[in-house]
């Protein structure tokens, strides 16, 4: 399984990204080892990540979130799947 997660960075922008395990994936990002965009905006908090079945759809997922306004990110990383 692929997670898509959601980091918080310190400017108050929101970070989109997918991995396979979000926490270590996270860790990363904090270690400077993670995107380009989170090591010159530093992580801040791991907002939270929603799983799906295949690295085909959580690029898919990924993609659909980051064409949405911060606060709508948010919300569909706590909405009901079902």
């Amino acid at each position: 399984a692929w997670a898509v997660y959601l980091i918080e960075c310190a400017d108050g922008r929101v970070y989109t990204g997918i991995a396979r395990d979000p926490e270590r994936r996270y860790a990363q990002h904090v270690a400077g080892k993670g995107a380009r965009f989170t090591r010159s905006n530093h992580p801040r908090k791991l907002l939270g990540w929603v799983w799906v079945e295949s690295r085909g759809d959580a690029l898919r997922l990924e993609m659909a979130w980051k064409g949405l306004p911060r606060e709508q990110r948010i919300a569909s990383l706590h909405a009901d799947p079902g």
